[in-house]
């Protein structure tokens, strides 16, 4: 879920990546935004997919054994949410808020603290399939 909602945000804060922001109208910008989502998603999703998943049981992990260690409910919370934006400093800027954002997802899910089901997983990969297909679309009526 946080690979489309990165892809969503860097789409309307940066519709054109080379550099020429000039837009004719609101119209013309919006359709700019949701063109470039799937390029994005295209690149960013795969690696907040597999890197993102490695590094944060990584980070998820070291901070139970603080906790453990510790004893201080807080100190899993701190430590995992640095770890997340350290390994989120891999590609400066834009790697960081994908972390930052991946971190945020995680403990929203986390506090719901529903038992995951394979259904579960299938939503939660048929929310970027649809945004592609959605965003696509929206390219083609535009273009057509």
């Amino acid at each position: 879920m946080s690979g489309t909602i990165y892809a969503i945000i860097l789409g309307f804060s940066m519709p054109n990546p080379f550099g020429d922001e000039s837009f004719n109208s609101v119209l013309s910008y919006v359709f700019a935004s949701i063109g470039i989502i799937p390029v994005y998603m295209m690149y960013s999703f795969p690696a907040i997919l597999i890197y993102g998943v490695i590094t944060s049981v990584i980070s998820d992990k070291v901070g139970e054994f603080i906790l453990i260690k510790s004893e201080n409910k807080n100190a899993e919370l701190i430590i995992s949410g640095a770890l997340h934006m350290i390994f989120g400093l891999i590609l400066l800027w834009y790697s960081l808020m994908a972390a930052v954002l991946y971190y945020i997802t995680d403990r929203i899910l986390r506090k719901r603290n529903k038992e995951i089901k394979w259904y579960d997983a299938l939503i939660s990969l048929s929310i970027p399939f649809l945004t592609w297909i959605g965003t696509m679309g929206t390219v083609w009526i535009k273009e057509s």
